[in-house]
C-alpha cells in the first residue's frame, strides 16, 4: 500500500520527460527506452514474461528458484562473477519474481550500460545449470520459505486465504512454492523451466536515464540481437470460476495478536483506453486507506478504537484476476469479528452513500504526488513501464494514468462499490495466535504485494 498525499499539487509542473521509444528485435525482443538526462545514471531491467502462475502443480515455486539459479553463472562468466563485474563498475544488480513475471535490472553509471547489455544476453542463452548449485540453491530457497512465511504469521494468512480465493487460477499458489513440491524438485525442472521460457521473444528490454535511444537501440542489438528465438508453448486460458458466496479460512500459529485479512474478486485493467472500473478502484482503495484522512484510519483507528492498524489495497495491473484487500490488527480488547463488522461497515456506508467531494480531491492529488516521485526516480520509471508492458498494456498507460484517474467521478466510486465489494465475492482470513516459544522468531510486515525478491 504505497500512498502518498501532498496538498496543493494541483499547481505543479510534472518534472519534464522525453517521448517513450520502443522497438523490435528481428528474434522478437521488446526495447523500451525512456531518456532522463537528470543524472549519469541508467537502469537497465530484463523483464521475462514468466512468473509462478506458468506454473504446474507439483512445480510450485519453479519461477523463483530458476531465478535464483541465473546468478550460478555461465562458461564466459562464472558463479559470483555476475555480481563482482556489476559491482567493480559501481552499479548494483538484483532480481525478483511475480505471480507475473520474473525481472533482472542493473544500476549503473551511464557508460557502463554495455556491461549490463553484455551479462545479461550471456545468461539469457548460456545457463550453466549443474546438479551441485541447484543442490545448494534449493536449500536456501527453503528456508526463505521458513523464514519469510512458515515462520511469519501473517504471511501464511496471506498464502491461505490466497489458496482458498482463488479456486482455478494459479494465482491460489504461491510465489515461493509449496514446501513439498520445492522438496521434490529437481535440476531437470530448473532446466525445463529456463529452456522453456528464457527467450528474446518472451521478454522486454527495459532501459530509463542518461541515454541515448539510437545508442540503446545498437547495444541491444548487438548482444541480444544474436540470441535465438524459442518456439514458446501455448498459454492457456485460465478463468476463474465465478464465487457465489463468502469463504473463510482461519489459520492458527504462534503470534503475539490476531489478524484480519479480507479480499474481493475485482477486475484489473485490459483495455487502456476503455476501462474505467480499474481506475475507479484504485480511487476506492485511496478513499479507504492512504493519508491521515482516509476513513479506515480516521474511523476504525481513531475515532472507534477498534484496531491498531487497518488497510486497503489494490493494483490495477496484473495477467491474472484482481483482488481488492482490506487488512487489519485488532486493538487490545477487540475481536478479529468486531474488526470484520467494523470494516464491512465502511464499506457498506460508500455502497449506500458515496464518497464526498473532499475524499475524491484528496485522492487525486495523492495520484499526483505518486506520479511526481516516480518520475524522480529512473528505477521505479523503468518499473512502470516494464509492469505494464508485460502484463499486456501499451506505453501509453502510464503516460495516462493520472488523466484516467483524474476523470473518476464520486459516482464511478460508490458504482464498483456496489458492484463488487459484495459477500458473494469475498473471502475472509483470520489469524487465531497461539503461545509463542522461547525461540519464536519476530514477526516480519506482510505488504501483502505480488512481488517476492
Amino acid at each position: 500500500m504505497k500512498r502518498w498525499i501532498v496538498t496543493g499539487l494541483m499547481c505543479w509542473a510534472l518534472p519534464a520527460a522525453a517521448a517513450v521509444q520502443q522497438f523490435q528485435l528481428d528474434n522478437g525482443l521488446k526495447v523500451i527506452v525512456q531518456e532522463d538526462h537528470r543524472a549519469p545514471i541508467v537502469v537497465s531491467q530484463l523483464w521475462y514474461r514468466a512468473g509462478s502462475m506458468d506454473e504446474f502443480n507439483g512445480t510450485t515455486g519453479l519461477a523463483h528458484m530458476l531465478e535464483h539459479l541465473m546468478f550460478k553463472g555461465t562458461k564466459a562468466v562464472p558463479d559470483g562473477q555476475f555480481s563482482k563485474l556489476i559491482a567493480a563498475a559501481g552499479g548494483r544488480e538484483n532480481a525478483f519474481t511475480t505471480t507475473d513475471y520474473t525481472v533482472y535490472f542493473e544500476q549503473l553509471q551511464k557508460d557502463r550500460l554495455e556491461l549490463a547489455f553484455k551479462l545479461e544476453a550471456d545468461r539469457m542463452q548460456n545457463l550453466t545449470l549443474s546438479a551441485d548449485d541447484f543442490v545448494k540453491e534449493n536449500q536456501v530457497v527453503r528456508e526463505e520459505r521458513r523464514m519469510r512465511t512458515d515462520d511469519q504469521p501473517q504471511a501464511r494468512v496471506y498464502e491461505d486465504m490466497m489458496s482458498v480465493a482463488f479456486q482455478e487460477h494459479p494465482y491460489r499458489r504461491p510465489v515461493i512454492g509449496w514446501m513439498n513440491d520445492l522438496e521434490h524438485m529437481t535440476v531437470d525442472d530448473a532446466r525445463g523451466w529456463y529452456q522453456r521460457w528464457y527467450a528474446p521473444n518472451n521478454a522486454t528490454l527495459v532501459v530509463v536515464g542518461d541515454v541515448n535511444a539510437d545508442v540503446v537501440k545498437d547495444l541491444a542489438a548487438r548482444y541480444f540481437g544474436v540470441v535465438p528465438a524459442k518456439t514458446l508453448p501455448d498459454r492457456k486460458i485460465q478463468i476463474e470460476p465465478v464465487q457465489t458466496g463468502i469463504k473463510r479460512v482461519n489459520v492458527k500459529a504462534p503470534a503475539k495478536v490476531p489478524y484480519l485479512l479480507m479480499g474481493y474478486h475485482v477486475p484489473v485493467l485490459h483495455d487502456a483506453e476503455h476501462d474505467w472500473e480499474p481506475y475507479a478502484l484504485e480511487v476506492l482503495a485511496g478513499v479507504l486507506d492512504g493519508n491521515e484522512a482516509a476513513r479506515l484510519g480516521r474511523i476504525v483507528v481513531r475515532e472507534q478504537g477498534v484496531a491498531t492498524q487497518a488497510g486497503a489495497s489494490y493494483d490495477l495491473v496484473a495477467r491474472g484476476p484482481g483482488m481488492f484487500m482490506l487488512d487489519g490488527t485488532p486493538a487490545q480488547g477487540k475481536t478479529v469479528a468486531d474488526l470484520e463488522t467494523a470494516l464491512r461497515a465502511q464499506v457498506q456506508s460508500i455502497i449506500q452513500n458515496g464518497v464526498n467531494p473532499d475524499e475524491l480531491k484528496r485522492v487525486k492529488a495523492q495520484v499526483i504526488a505518486a506520479n511526481v516521485y516516480q518520475r524522480d526516480s529512473t528505477f521505479y520509471q523503468a518499473m512502470l513501464l516494464g509492469e505494464y508492458v508485460t502484463d499486456g498494456l501499451p506505453v501509453s498507460a502510464v503516460a495516462d494514468h493520472v488523466a484516467r484517474v483524474q476523470a473518476i467521478s464520486a459516482a464511478q466510486v460508490q458504482a464498483v462499490a456496489q458492484k463488487y465489494l459484495i459477500d458473494d465475492a469475498l473471502t475472509i482470513a483470520t489469524l487465531d495466535p497461539q503461545p509463542l516459544t522461547d525461540k519464536q522468531p519476530p514477526q516480519l510486515p506482510v505488504a501483502g504485494s505480488r512481488h517476492l525478491n
